[in-house]
C-alpha cells in the first residue's frame, strides 16, 4: 500500500537556522571570494563610488568574511557596520584586525532585522543574490535595512537587478538520454527502455544550477523583470513575474529554458554603469545559470517564436527557497505549463 508523505512547512526560525548554518563552512566563502567576476565587480563598483562613500557611514548586510566592508574602507568610509548572522562573523573580526581596520569596521553578530545600530547610514552594500537571483530571499533583509537604517538620499550598492530568460538546447542531456541506446553495442544487453526513465529523472521539475554553453542558447535572452532596490517592496517580491518573447536563431530541439540575472551599480557623474552579469554570454560566475527542463524536447527552426509568462515566488514549505512557474508556447505548439523548484535537501534530511 502506497502513501503520500506531506511535506511539513518549516517555521521561519528553523528556515533561518538552516540557511545561516550553510554559511558556517569555509567552502562557500572560498567559492564566493574566488569568483573573480563577483568579487572584483563589487570592488570596482565600491571604488568608483568613493566620492559617495568617503567620510560616510556604511552598512554591509550579510557581511560574511567582511571583504565588502574592507573595500568600503579602502574607498574612504568613515565607519562600516558589518552585520553577519552566522559564526563566520568571528573570522571576519580576525580578518578586520589582520588588515588594521578595527577602528573603522565594527562586526556585529546578528540578523539585520534584530541588531540595533547606533546611527543611520548613508550607504548600504550587500551581496544578497542567490541562484536565479531570488533563491534564499536575502533581498528581504536588504529592503528591511533600507527602510530602517538608510538616510534619505543614501545609496544602495547594487541599485538594480534584472532577470532574463532564453530557450536552449542542452546537448549534454540528450547525450545522456541517448546513452541507454548504446549499451547493447557495448555489452550485448539492450537497455534502451531506460531512456524514458532517465528522461523523467533528468528532465524533472528541479531548478538545475548549471553552466549553459553559449552555443546551446537558441535566442537572444528576453528581460522579464526589473527590481529597483530603492523602491521595490517585500510584498512585490512575493511574486516577481513578466512576459517574454524570443525568436529562435536556427534549427534545433528546445529542451529547456535558462534563467539568469544582472545587477547594476551606479557610477557617479558617468553615463555608463557597472554591471555584474551571470549571462551565459559572459564569463562564468559561481551562480552559473538556472536551467528549467521541459518534459519533452520541441523542434524549432529559424525565427520560430517562443512566448510566455514566467513568475517567481517563495516555496510554500520554505520561504527562503524559490519556485519558478513558466507558461510557454513554442511556435504553433499548444501552450504548456510547468513549475520548478530547487530541492530543499537540508530540510528533508532533518524532517
Amino acid at each position: 500500500m502506497s502513501h503520500v508523505v506531506k511535506k511539513r512547512k518549516l517555521d521561519k526560525t528553523r528556515q533561518d537556522r538552516l540557511y545561516f548554518d550553510s554559511y558556517t563552512d569555509v567552502t562557500i566563502h572560498e567559492e564566493m571570494i574566488a569568483d573573480h567576476v563577483r568579487t572584483n565587480t563589487y570592488r570596482m563598483a565600491i571604488l568608483k563610488n568613493s566620492e559617495f562613500i568617503r567620510g560616510k557611514v556604511v552598512l554591509d548586510v550579510g557581511a560574511g568574511t567582511g571583504v565588502l566592508s574592507m573595500f568600503c574602507v579602502q574607498a574612504g568610509a568613515k565607519k562600516v557596520y558589518a552585520v553577519e548572522a552566522c559564526s563566520i562573523a568571528e573570522q571576519a573580526v580576525n580578518i578586520v584586525k589582520q588588515n588594521n581596520m578595527e577602528d573603522k569596521i565594527e562586526v556585529i553578530r546578528g540578523t539585520v532585522e534584530t541588531v540595533d545600530l547606533p546611527e543611520k547610514v548613508e550607504v548600504i552594500v550587500s551581496e544578497w543574490m542567490g541562484y536565479a537571483l531570488l533563491h534564499e530571499s536575502m533581498l528581504n533583509s536588504v529592503l528591511y535595512a533600507r527602510d530602517k537604517w538608510l538616510k534619505p538620499g543614501g545609496i544602495i550598492l547594487p541599485s538594480k537587478a534584472e532577470l532574463y530568460i532564453a530557450h536552449i538546447s542542452d546537448t549534454v542531456v540528450e547525450d545522456r538520454l541517448h546513452f541507454w541506446y548504446t549499451v547493447k553495442d557495448q555489452y550485448g544487453v539492450d537497455m534502451s527502455c531506460m531512456s524514458d526513465f532517465a528522461r523523467s529523472c533528468i528532465m524533472n521539475s528541479d531548478i538545475t544550477v548549471n553552466s549553459v554553453h553559449v552555443e546551446d542558447v537558441l535566442s537572444h535572452p528576453a528581460r522579464f523583470a526589473e527590481l529597483d532596490l530603492y523602491s521595490v517592496t517585500v510584498e512585490e517580491l512575493r511574486s516577481v513575474k513578466g512576459k517574454f518573447k524570443c525568436e529562435s536563431f536556427g534549427s534545433a530541439a528546445v529542451n529547456a529554458f535558462c534563467v539568469f540575472f544582472t545587477v547594476t551599480f551606479p557610477c557617479p557623474d558617468k553615463p555608463q554603469t557597472l554591471v555584474l552579469s551571470t549571462s551565459p554570454f559572459k564569463p562564468e560566475t559561481h551562480w552559473k545559470q538556472a536551467v528549467l527542463y521541459l518534459d519533452a524536447p520541441v523542434d524549432v527552426v529559424q525565427d520560430t517564436v517562443v512566448t510566455g509568462e514566467i513568475s517567481m515566488f517563495p516555496k510554500e514549505e520554505s520561504a527562503r527557497h524559490i519556485c519558478i512557474h513558466v507558461d510557454y508556447t513554442i511556435g504553433e505548439h499548444k501552450r504548456q505549463s510547468k513549475t520548478f523548484s530547487i530541492p530543499d535537501w537540508s530540510s528533508e534530511a532533518q524532517s
